[in-house]
């Protein structure tokens, strides 16, 4: 079996039709170019002449390869990218980034909760308003995302809380000052859950942030653990010299 192969769910040809998809996204295969025969491909993945062509068909509805008998298969066309969601390196950058676009919210659960933290992170607030929901735009899920907010900052703006994505709203709370804020981000694979919130095959790569927005105080008044699909991050940084 092909190393690049795993034990999962997915079917081996859309795992393959995959590995094509990629190649003709990096121009490896570029436009109007004929891909390497069946048999070629066959050797080099290690799988069934069947599974081979279940991948070319599957990329032939997508219009991106087109068969022709006897003369082989030519690439058409590059896939689109997803919309891409820039993870900004300041807390005002990630704020612009959803002042400026308002995602659908489906709300999942709502309720009382703490959070999980860590002595790092700050002490936590006396109680906090739970939320988890999936962002949606244009129609298109891209995260699904665990909110804790300190209750007594839920309190002051409730209603846009509920409705709107929670950084924003934060910054715009009068005398809230936030005095330190993280981000990390993990590179996973989408779980069950995730992949049906997400719509995503399981074993989807995605990336899992969490941020951590506290008082000078070191109180804990927000925290975020968002899981996006990996085709919608586009992370940038500067490297000084």
């Amino acid at each position: 079996m092909h190393r690049s192969f795993g034990d999962s769910p997915v079917p081996r040809y859309s795992q393959l039709a995959d590995l094509f998809r990629g190649r003709i996204s990096r121009g490896i295969w570029a436009k109007g170019q004929a891909l390497p025969t069946i048999e070629q491909l066959t050797r080099e993945f290690d799988v069934a002449r069947v599974t081979v062509r279940q991948a070319i068909n599957l990329l032939a509805r997508e219009g991106l390869v087109s068969p022709e008998r006897g003369r082989g298969t030519y690439v058409n066309s590059v896939p689109q990218r997803s919309p891409s969601l820039r993870l900004g390196m300041t807390l005002r950058d990630l704020a612009d980034v959803y002042r400026h676009d308002k995602p659908q919210l489906t709300l999942i659960e709502q309720a009382s909760a703490m959070p999980r933290l860590v002595p790092e992170d700050g002490k936590p607030a006396p109680s906090y308003h739970f939320m988890r929901r999936v962002h949606s735009r244009n129609g298109e899920r891209y995260c699904v995302i665990s909110i804790y907010v300190d209750q007594r900052i839920f309190k002051k703006a409730a209603t846009r809380f509920r409705k709107e994505t929670i950084i924003p709203v934060l910054l715009d709370i009068p005398g809230l000052k936030i005095a330190r804020a993280s981000q990390t981000i993990e590179i996973g694979k989408a779980d069950m859950e995730v992949a049906r919130h997400l719509g995503v095959a399981v074993n989807t790569p995605v990336a899992e942030v969490r941020r951590v927005c506290k008082t000078a105080d070191g109180t804990v008044i927000y925290l975020g653990e968002v899981t996006y699909r990996g085709d919608y991050i586009h992370l940038e940084m500067d490297l000084k010299p």
